[in-house]
């Protein structure tokens, strides 16, 4: 996993600059790990937007992962893909195929909203699982139910996977309490899209490894 290990996953719809732009403040600041979302793209525009965002961050050492799509993963150089939980009938072949294309490497993610589905992560090979909604989501109101720190602790002593905390995180306090609860990153979408020059705040809360 990235270090420091905190993901900022891309939405432009709330970028308060253009996300070339924003990718750079938040790589000067820091930040080590950025995953494109903005999965209503068109492909095209999606690749060209993908590929100015590895190129931003190489400079910084940085990661730059892709939501759902291993193929342009591979096709535009990223480090990774995340995947979408695929219900009880997956069977992880989305996991093998990401990595057949991407290489042994690539950091693979999934999605999880339960036990199960980070069970389902696990077993069929991920590198690690966000899991959400931790905390009441600005970006998405009233997803849920929440999990709290209570029930990301509990999901941390019963998962074999590495878990980013998502939804809500949107402060350095909350890190904070994602952290101590026992998650190995967090996920930050809305709060470092509105104000990327406040992600230092989350930065300092995720000490480096």
């Amino acid at each position: 996993m990235p270090d420091p290990p905190v993901l900022v996953i891309t939405d432009r719809t709330q970028a308060a600059v253009p996300l070339p732009e924003l990718a750079d403040i938040l790589f000067a600041a820091g930040l080590r790990w950025l995953s494109l979302r903005d999965k209503d793209l068109e492909v095209g525009e999606r690749a060209a937007l993908a590929r100015a965002l590895v190129a931003r961050a190489r400079p910084w050492g940085a990661v730059v992962t892709l939501h759902g799509d291993p193929a342009l993963a591979a096709a535009v150089g990223a480090a990774g893909v995340h995947l979408p939980d695929g219900g009880d009938g997956c069977d992880g072949g989305e996991v093998a195929a990401a990595r057949a294309l991407l290489g042994p490497g690539a950091l693979v993610g999934r999605s999880a909203h339960d036990g199960a589905g980070l069970a389902r992560a696990a077993a069929h090979g991920a590198d690690c699982a966000t899991l959400s909604p931790i905390f009441p989501s600005a970006s998405k109101p009233g997803y849920g139910p929440v999990f709290g720190e209570v029930g990301l602790s509990r999901a941390v002593s019963e998962s074999r996977l590495p878990i980013v905390a998502l939804g809500g995180v949107e402060s350095a306090e909350a890190v904070t309490r994602c952290l101590r609860a026992g998650a190995a990153g967090v996920a930050i979408m809305g709060q470092a899209m509105r104000n990327p020059w406040a992600i230092a705040d989350a930065l300092a809360a995720a000490p480096r490894r």
